[in-house]
């Protein structure tokens, strides 16, 4: 059983108990001895791990243990730059006999993936235009299986079993609250930018079927998803007969939604609905994070500083807070 959760972790604490790999890899440290840099991780959240000054003789049974892996540690719980880390004493790879339940190590979306799936199918059969219809249904049916369990990050904000799904419909049931109040928007190009907008990450992420990636491939590298999403988008447009004005719209929505030239948007968005989409996108992460940071955090104190969040530490409050507002 496991005994420890990564998001109730204290500092100074000892413990031991098994943890899954979510990145692994062995540096040099400025000593010019070899250490292990490790992301490690349960159902709770994430944590990083060091294990300092790592002999040859280990190195060949740690090159043996990689992504997805169960792992037991001895170690010690820090702080470094506000920040918990933990300090590895002692590491070895699980096996059988230790009658592990994996759900207690699969961070997952708090939404089930094909209930998911399947509202987001029924928004996009709901679009009128038909070409772009065509675009966002052909996109999802044919990427169904991957969408069950892809995360939407390699790192950070829904790096988790369904997150790519889980970040869209929550994307899309927002951007449809805001097309009742700015009523100037086209529902049609909402709905179909919010699908599209991240699919290629499907191609540009590594991920095995419990949602954890290993890394970036070539093309994801080399362009990113808004270049592959781009040109993939392109590929659909012709086969849904879309018009040259519609399609460079919708590659724009695309390769605009990230806003800045440091974060591999070449250009700001020049439409409103592409403006929204860049908007919801935002949101949707940092909503993330903020509720990933806040969700074990005691009443009436504040969490160790948020990465993503600037460094920001946040603050739980006493009191309760209400949502009465039923998902639609």
């Amino acid at each position: 059983m496991k005994e420890y959760a990564v998001s109730s972790l204290q500092v100074d604490e000892e413990l031991t108990d098994f943890f899954m790999v979510k990145a692994i890899g062995i540096k040099v440290g400025s000593n010019r001895k070899n250490y292990l840099d490790m992301t490690l991780g349960d159902s709770t959240g994430e944590i990083n791990g060091k294990k300092w000054d790592i002999s040859d003789e280990e190195i060949p049974s740690i090159n043996k243990i990689k992504e997805g892996d169960i792992i037991k540690i001895k170690a010690s719980v820090n702080e470094w730059n506000g920040i918990k880390q933990l300090r590895v004493t002692r590491i070895r790879k699980a096996g059988p006999q230790d009658d592990l339940y994996m759900p207690d190590y699969v961070k997952a979306a708090p939404e089930d993936p094909k209930e998911m799936y399947d509202y987001i199918l029924g928004r996009a059969n709901a679009i009128k235009d038909e070409g772009l219809r065509k675009i966002a249904v052909s996109a999802l049916e044919e990427n169904h299986e991957r969408l069950l369990y892809y995360p939407g990050a390699m790192r950070n904000h829904h790096a988790e079993l369904g997150g790519l799904l889980y970040h869209i419909r929550r994307m899309l049931t927002m951007g449809l609250k805001a097309c009742q109040v700015y009523t100037g928007l086209d529902k049609d190009w909402v709905v179909c930018g919010v699908i599209m907008h991240d699919m290629e990450k499907l191609n540009e992420l590594k991920s095995n079927e419990l949602g954890i990636s290993s890394g970036y491939s070539v093309k994801g590298n080399m362009l990113g998803h808004l270049v592959m999403g781009a040109i993939e988008l392109k590929e659909r447009a012709e086969k849904a007969g879309l018009s040259e004005e519609k399609t460079v719209m919708l590659q724009h929505m695309i390769i605009s939604h990230h806003y800045e030239p440091e974060f591999g948007s070449p250009i700001k968005p020049l439409f409103p609905e592409a403006e929204l989409l860049h908007y919801l996108d935002m949101l949707d992460a940092k909503m993330f994070d903020f509720e990933a940071a806040l969700e074990n955090a005691e009443p009436g104190t504040f969490t160790e500083r948020v990465r993503t969040l600037d460094g920001r530490m946040l603050y739980s409050p006493t009191f309760e807070r209400l949502n009465t507002e039923e998902k639609k």
